[in-house]
């Protein structure tokens, strides 16, 4: 069986950032994107984000950068309740460029493997994981919270964020504190760290 039959077919519109990255995700999955062409993100794009949203959802799928989370941010701001793709930095990566067109086919697989669903502030029925919490655990001070923030976005996949947007997406994402603790648990065991 080739690389081709192994698709597996996604309902929702993938918002990408170009050609290369349509390119990418059609390599690993039968889907149909929309692009940015960009970080502004012109307000006729967003237009027909918000069409494929009403009519079959959307996957935001960015570049693991700061262009890509902006755009990420735009695009979730004014299409509130959109589903998240997270690829690792690490997948993107090719001769120091960063982005989904880098990404092998199995990593974009298994990005959509654990794709989120945004929740609205509303509708969450469990307090958030405070930023003592965070704190405590390594994760918003120190020399190694860049990495472990970085750790722990990949074990939830919900990709890397600084500090703020961390707390932002455990509460967005719904991430109970029992999620959040089991992915502690391995990032410290990766970390060769005991609880």
């Amino acid at each position: 069986m080739n690389e081709a039959d192994m698709r597996p077919k996604i309902q929702e519109c993938i918002v990408v950032e170009g050609k290369d990255d349509t390119i990418a995700v059609q390599r690993a999955l039968i889907a149909d994107t929309i692009e940015t062409r960009g970080s502004a993100v012109p307000e006729e794009v967003l237009q027909q984000i918000e069409l494929a949203f009403e009519r079959r959802g959307v996957i935001i799928f960015t570049d693991p950068d700061a262009p890509g989370e902006r755009i990420r941010r735009i695009v979730s701001d004014e299409i509130p309740g959109c589903k998240h793709a997270f690829l690792p930095r690490r997948e993107a990566i090719r001769a120091r460029d960063l982005g989904v067109e880098n990404a092998s086919p199995e990593a974009i697989r298994e990005a959509f493997r654990q794709v989120h669903t945004e929740q609205l502030e509303e509708e969450l029925d469990e307090a958030p994981v405070e930023a003592g919490e965070l704190i405590a655990h390594g994760l918003l001070a120190g020399p190694d919270a860049k990495d472990r923030r970085e750790a722990l976005g990949e074990v939830l996949g919900i990709g890397y964020a600084n500090g703020k947007q961390l707390q932002k997406r455990l509460r967005m994402f719904r991430i109970s504190r029992e999620e959040f603790e089991k992915a502690m648990a391995q990032v410290n065991a990766e970390w060769g760290e005991g609880e």
